[in-house]
């Protein structure tokens, strides 16, 4: 390492305290130019109304976008010094009812170009259909070791749990039924974990959009998966506390999953399961270019249960690992911003849009000249994020970004008010104690 590199090398506890400096000095500039804004609304409304309005839709906004452009700015993740890993792993399918889609997931998982021993193991979570005859076929077919699990009692954590017990490789990875692994998926998630700090004890990948060109809304998560969701991933890796290493596709080392007990009872079982390994003082950690591929939802009612039982997930991770019990501070801080997002769906579904509605026919006092400053600052943190996804994980993978300008207006126009809402409905569900849903 060149003495230069290490003259001027910051850990990410300082990178964290630049980046909240920052989004400080952001706010405080905001807040100075905003005050004519303060005065007109107060007119309409009150001052204690309007400065609540504004923090809402823009003070807070503002905050938690410079503290992530400023972290993405600082963002340097070091060279694998693993790249050829070959210890034996094994990749654990949880499914109900999947035939339709099991060959595909089976055989992206026979072509990968991992060089160490990879066991399957299906969890099949009740099936009513052929889903494990599908799964046995296609792994005779495409050389494939497969074992399955059943597991008749109705939830994911119960049928990774009896999977997790035939587990014999340091290594588990989890992978969604309908998930499609890039051919150089397993060998460059594996690569990070074994390159990364000993403490580490999970690597979450990227999981992107295969079916973007069903309709609108699927062109819209494309973005969210592409942009908002890697670069939220992006800044909580840097700082060792990725907050979800989601179910969809990450792996976890097998001593420490079976040390906290497996996966919870919980609609959002990833999200504890990262925040419980986390409290245990592990790091957890984002690898960029271990890439997947999933089925997002393509209709409006399924993409609402979808975001309310994330946002339920979430309040569940609150409730079992509070930030404050963790054991790394810096993890702790990371985790307490998801105290803030309930507020900022509040901000966009209940004060944002109305504020937008009566923007457009001609009453701007909520959303103004003023609040509409934010869009260029947005579109150049995306364009700049759209840049590196390109060079930096599409390039070396040999992918190619879709052309879809349609999903990306609308994904900045409309998506969060779509998100917001749902996450609403999912606070709103987990403060009720209503029953659970799975799908």
């Amino acid at each position: 390492m060149p003495d230069g590199y290490r003259r001027f090398y910051l850990t990410v506890a300082v990178k964290f305290a630049i980046a909240v400096a920052f989004a400080v000095l952001w706010t405080g500039l905001a807040l100075w130019f905003s005050l004519p804004w303060i005065v007109d609304l107060s007119r309409d409304i009150g001052a204690p109304a309007a400065w609540i309005i504004v923090a809402l839709v823009a003070y807070l906004p503002g905050y938690v976008v410079a503290l992530m452009a400023m972290s993405l700015i600082l963002d340097r993740q070091p060279p694998r010094t693993v790249n050829n890993p070959t210890s034996p792993l094994t990749i654990i399918v949880a499914a109900r009812d999947e035939e339709s889609g099991m060959a595909e997931t089976i055989r992206c998982i026979g072509q990968s170009d991992y060089a160490g021993d990879v066991t399957v193991i299906l969890a099949d979570n009740g099936s009513t259909d052929a889903t494990a005859e599908v799964a046995v076929r296609a792994a005779a077919e495409f050389g494939v070791s497969l074992a399955v699990a059943y597991e008749s009692r109705p939830g994911k954590s119960y049928a990774l749990n009896t999977a997790l017990q035939l587990v014999e490789t340091p290594y588990v990875i989890t992978v969604d039924a309908d998930t499609l692994l890039h051919r150089e998926a397993l060998r460059r998630l594996i690569s990070r974990l074994e390159s990364a700090p000993a403490a580490t004890v999970a690597v979450a990948g990227t999981v992107l959009v295969r079916n973007s060109r069903t309709n609108l809304l699927t062109r819209m998560q494309e973005w969210d998966y592409f942009l908002g969701i890697a670069a939220v991933k992006r800044m909580q890796g840097m700082y060792q506390a990725t907050l979800v290493a989601q179910g969809a596709f990450s792996v976890y080392r097998t001593e420490q999953m079976r040390a906290i007990g497996g996966w919870p009872d919980a609609i959002g079982e990833d999200i504890v399961v990262t925040w419980k390994l986390l409290e245990q003082g592990g790091r957890v950690i984002f690898e960029p270019t271990a890439v997947a591929f999933t089925d997002a939802p393509a209709r409006v009612v399924h993409f609402m249960r979808q975001r309310a039982r994330w946002a339920r997930g979430m309040f569940e991770g609150i409730r079992s690992v509070p930030p404050w019990r963790q054991r790394r501070r810096l993890a702790g801080m990371i985790a307490a911003i998801n105290l803030l997002i309930p507020l900022l769906d509040i901000g966009y579904a209940l004060i944002w849009l109305p504020g937008l509605v009566l923007f457009v026919f001609g009453y701007p006092a909520i959303v103004s000249a003023w609040a509409l400053t934010v869009i260029p600052m947005t579109l150049v943190i995306y364009g700049a994020l759209r840049h590196y996804q390109r060079r930096w994980v599409f390039g070396p993978l040999g992918l190619g970004v879709r052309r879809n300008l349609t999903g990306y207006v609308a994904f900045l126009v409309l998506y969060q008010v779509l998100c917001s809402t749902a996450s609403i409905a999912g606070y709103a569900q987990f403060l009720a104690g209503t029953s659970r849903r799975w799908k």
